[in-house]
């Protein structure tokens, strides 16, 4: 009999509550996952119902795989954790069947580059291709940044943006599509930068955009705006390095949170000797109580005094 020579890659598939996906998600990293992807019913491949998230992390070898599957069951007997693999390479580009052109803001369309579409009359289109890197922008937290943007871009035009954790930039392009004088992004992930630079270029905005792999403290002054769609876990330690970059009168907008992290968010900001203020924000059209609360998730935009 015959044996396929095509690699096979393991993965482990934990499904658990929403609010312990990022718990999980850090314990599979701890137990030598080397990529975990969460997915929920905001993510373009769908994940569980809502509330339940299915937590999908990659491993090096099976042995690997089925050693993290013993020790979540050690921990927990009841975690519903299990071995899955896929054939062959195909599965990295799967996604792009997912990928359509779509509405980020009212005014910005977003288009991948296998892809046509055609503006509607007072859009912006954005080709982007988000390669390795974090950031399609189908997901909800990057969606509210991206409309706080919109909302705010009067203040936004001729600025310098400061983007943390950039992904593949998404953020640092609707900037500067709003009117940013300049957008400086950075991500721990060297793999980013040169995805970010082909995107710049496609779209006409490397001679406004400065990209580096490295960490907040290496961002070199002050900006009049910064954005960072980090999770709270990774936002939390941070909080400092963040508001030292906001310049005066400047804005921060942090987004990753999910709506019962949001008392803990407000007062982590609100607190530092950087003085932050939460902006008073208008309430949603369908009588929500908060106007960037979208999917159970929050983005807080806060201003320097």
């Amino acid at each position: 009999m015959s044996q396929t020579s095509e690699p096979r890659y393991p993965f482990v598939h934990v499904e658990t509550s929403a609010d312990e996906g990022d718990v999980v998600s850090s314990l599979l990293f701890d137990l030598g996952a080397s990529g975990v992807e969460e997915r929920d019913q905001s993510t373009y491949v769908k994940g569980p119902p809502e509330g339940r998230v299915l937590v999908i992390a990659s491993f090096e070898s099976h042995d690997a795989a089925r050693e993290a599957i013993s020790a979540l069951h050690e921990r927990d007997p009841t975690t519903m954790a299990e071995l899955h693999e896929v054939v062959g390479d195909a599965w990295r580009d799967a996604w792009k069947d997912y990928y359509e052109p779509f509405a980020l803001t009212p005014s910005i369309l977003v288009r991948p580059p296998w892809r046509e579409a055609t503006p509607a009359a007072g859009q912006q289109l954005l080709t982007l291709e988000p390669g390795r890197a974090f950031g399609t922008g189908l997901h909800a937290t990057t969606s509210l940044v991206a409309n706080v943007l919109e909302e705010h871009r009067a203040e936004l035009a001729g600025a310098d943006v400061l983007d943390a954790g950039c992904g593949s930039g998404i953020l640092s392009f609707v900037a500067l599509l709003f009117g940013a004088k300049s957008a400086t992004a950075f991500d721990i992930d060297p793999e980013v930068v040169s995805t970010v630079l082909e995107n710049a270029e496609r779209n006409g905005l490397g001679e406004r955009l400065t990209v580096f792999a490295g960490t907040v403290e290496s961002a070199p002054r002050q900006f009049g705006w910064v954005l960072a769609n980090i999770e709270s876990k990774i936002l939390d330690p941070i909080a400092d390095q963040l508001a030292s970059r906001v310049g005066p009168a400047g804005h921060l907008v942090v987004s990753g949170i999910l709506s019962a992290e949001e008392e803990w968010m407000r007062e982590r900001f609100t607190s530092l000797d950087r003085r932050l203020e939460v902006m008073a924000v208008r309430h949603m059209a369908t009588g929500g109580e908060r106007a960037y609360d979208k999917d159970g998730w929050v983005a807080l935009h806060l201003v320097a005094r």
